[in-house]
């Protein structure tokens, strides 16, 4: 399989909710089209900022078949099948690639975790089979899955047996370990870079591409960390990264990024909805000291200069 580098930025979109905690992806055409004028390239869909884990099979599969519907050759659509059920993961991959997804990928299995890369590359190779035709990416994201092994070493065993793997989404701040994941097969995986407020470091280790929540409403300030550090203008880039990590710090203070900005979404005309069960959405009160901060800050100025 020929493996297409990623370049750019990759949305994690957050699912849409009713208040009753039902699945509403109307807001899906719009949501796209918010992306497509940031210049996003993508998504990465019912992945953990759509809350994936907390979903039914079919669910997923109903906002995977929404975004579906919105991908063009210059936005694409990256299915998440990751599961604690091997037949859930097979089934979410079939359907997903049916469907006309452009890709997969699977987060590592968490409470009955594999206890070695052998056996997370055995879980992967099923999935990664299921959809034959598709770019496989695993989801490195250790510090809510639980399983954490040398990605370097998953590629290696992973390479002879999954003959469909395009790469990594690594979402973890182990830089030498990520360095060595790129290098690897002189350049050959794609490995999308998942920490947004640490993207100008990801930049600077030989990331390209990268997937996360928050360039679902600040992709400009993240387009012009990319466009500062190719032209040299670190002290810029780090400025603008700067500003993000301001930004991501409100997010976290208000019960977490996931929680707290599917909020925002709301702020800036994308409504999303309310969070799934044991996400609690923020309370009056506590939307109002949000949004208080984020003027505070000029999050609201930032977004409307773009």
């Amino acid at each position: 399989m020929i493996i297409n580098k990623t370049k750019g930025l990759i949305a994690a979109p957050f699912t849409g909710m009713d208040s009753d905690g039902k699945i509403n992806v109307k807001n899906v055409s719009s949501y796209a089209d918010h992306l497509k004028k940031m210049q996003v390239k993508g998504v990465f869909v019912a992945g953990t900022t759509g809350e994936g884990m907390l979903m039914t099979d079919n669910e997923r599969l109903e906002v995977i078949e929404a975004w579906i519907s919105q991908k063009s050759d210059d936005f694409r659509v990256i299915a998440h099948a990751g599961s604690t059920s091997i037949s859930s993961a097979k089934l979410l991959a079939s359907e997903s690639a049916r469907l006309g997804a452009e890709a997969i990928g699977i987060m590592g299995p968490p409470f009955l975790a594999p206890k070695g890369v052998n056996e997370l590359v055995e879980f992967s190779k099923d999935v990664a089979l299921s959809a034959p035709e598709l770019p496989f990416y695993y989801y490195h994201i250790p510090a809510l899955s639980g399983v954490d092994f040398p990605m370097s070493e998953y590629l290696d065993v992973a390479k002879n047996k999954i003959p469909n793997l395009a790469g990594i989404k690594f979402t973890d701040n182990n830089f030498m370990e990520m360095t060595k994941c790129i290098a690897m097969d002189n350049g050959k995986w794609d490995i999308l870079h998942g920490y947004d407020e640490l993207l100008l470091a990801g930049l600077s280790f030989g990331a390209s591409g990268a997937v996360g929540s928050t360039y679902n409403f600040m992709a400009p300030l993240y387009y012009g960390i990319i466009e500062d550090f190719e032209n040299g203008n670190i002290v810029e880039a780090r400025e603008k990264q700067r500003k993000s990590i301001e930004v991501i710090n409100i997010l976290i203070k208000y019960k977490g990024a996931l929680v707290s900005g599917k909020a925002l979404m709301g702020l800036i005309g994308i409504e999303c909805g309310q969070c799934r069960k044991p996400l609690q959405s923020l309370s009056v009160n506590e939307m109002k000291a949000f949004e208080r901060e984020l003027k505070d800050c000029g999050f609201f100025e930032m977004v409307n200069s773009n």
